[in-house]
């Protein structure tokens, strides 16, 4: 010890440690902040994930539990349902139907209520309001509306004299799939709407300013400025819609259960059954994860779509 120096009381009798690095004190925060989060996502998607993936591979009556593995029966018999087939289908369908006309709606609705002027606050609240409601109980209440004896709808065509019976919005298979659409359009419209809206707002005036200068129409300002401008909202958008639809099943669960005569048996519907009706949870299981792949797939193309749009 040099002359002159004398220790600190404190430091007599005990080693004196470094300070801890401070990347080292950052990274025990982040670590702390992050737990609770990845605690969750471990109880509540990862295990159940993988023992979704161990009953597709098993023998696993609803009933029964685990009877060992019977791998890929039950894979095989999934493809060799009768309804797989037509139950894709009417999902697939029922999905480009609902993208097109919700999407179509909420742009033009967006657009409707983008300037800030007198009333554009209410009927933008008026607009989302249906959002607001569960798509059970606005199935519930469509289910009323619709109902051929006591349903205020169905009735109308009757009383006008335009038919001889009360309306059966969903007796056939065309008029059930578009009364469901209406439903999902009237529920989910608003709910979209916010979303392009903010995207539409996000758009700087500058740039609308410079295109009426150099004499640009509506349309062509909407085609050329508005929607490259509102390609990220798009995006969004397409992609919430696009998974929601192809994931149905409360909707038509309530207001059709699968009829008439399984023309409305959604994918998911058939999980259902799988599991709860014909008492299958190891099929079901494999439908899961059959969805998930279909779901993973239709993702990552469109990802790459829109990659590819922003690059070109």
């Amino acid at each position: 010890m040099s002359a002159g120096y004398r220790s600190r009381p404190e430091e007599q009798g005990r080693t004196v440690r470094a300070p801890v690095p401070r990347w080292r004190s950052r990274r025990a925060k982040g670590l702390a902040y992050a737990a609770p989060t990845a605690l969750f996502v471990a109880v509540f998607f990862v295990l159940p994930l993988l023992l979704v993936g161990q009953m597709s591979l098993s023998d696993w009556p609803l009933l029964a539990g685990d009877r060992g593995v019977n791998a890929p029966e039950n894979y095989t018999d999934v493809t060799d349902t009768t309804l797989f087939w037509p139950a894709v289908r009417f999902t697939l369908l029922y999905t480009v139907i609902v993208t097109v006309i919700l999407l179509g709606l909420a742009l033009l609705l967006a657009l409707l209520v983008q300037e800030s002027r007198p009333g554009a606050g209410f009927f933008r609240t008026v607009y989302f309001l249906p959002g607001a409601l569960g798509l059970a109980s606005a199935s519930l209440l469509f289910w009323g509306l619709y109902s051929p004896t006591t349903g205020p709808l169905g009735g109308i065509p009757e009383r006008l004299g335009l038919a001889d019976e009360p309306l059966s919005f969903l007796g056939s298979p065309t008029s059930a799939l578009l009364s469901t659409v209406f439903l999902v359009v009237w529920k989910f419209a608003g709910f979209y709407m916010l979303i392009l809206l903010v995207g539409l707002q996000r758009i700087p005036h500058e740039v609308y300013e410079a295109a009426r200068m150099d004499g640009a129409s509506r349309a062509q300002i909407f085609r050329a400025v508005t929607l490259p401008l509102l390609r990220p909202s798009l995006a969004l958008s397409l992609l919430l819609c696009v998974t929601g639809s192809l994931l149905a099943f409360d909707q038509f669960f309530v207001l059709t259960k699968g009829g008439p005569d399984n023309s409305t048996v959604t994918v998911v519907q058939l999980i259902y059954r799988e599991a709860f009706q014909r008492m299958n949870l190891g099929t079901a299981a494999a439908l899961s994860i059959l969805v998930l792949a279909a779901l993973l797939l239709l993702n990552v193309l469109q990802f790459r779509g829109l990659r590819r749009a922003d690059e070109s």
